[in-house]
């Protein structure tokens, strides 16, 4: 579904003027909706929590093996 930055909506493909443009700013729509701020975030923090348990985890592994 088109997404229009300016209008910040979903249109609907037949919602769309004969160019391809958001009826009501007129500003070309992007294919997808960009994703939110906060799920970038979370997979950020999902990464360094992840790699620093992988390093616990070698760490103890080196020491007890």
């Amino acid at each position: 579904m088109p997404w229009c930055e300016a209008c910040d909506a979903e249109l609907e493909d037949d919602q769309l003027t004969g160019d391809g443009t958001c009826p009501v700013c007129g500003s070309e729509p992007l294919e997808h909706r960009p994703s939110p701020w906060w799920f970038k975030w979370l997979v950020v923090a999902t990464v360094i929590y992840l790699g620093y348990r992988s390093y616990q985890g070698v760490t103890w592994l080196v020491h007890h093996v």
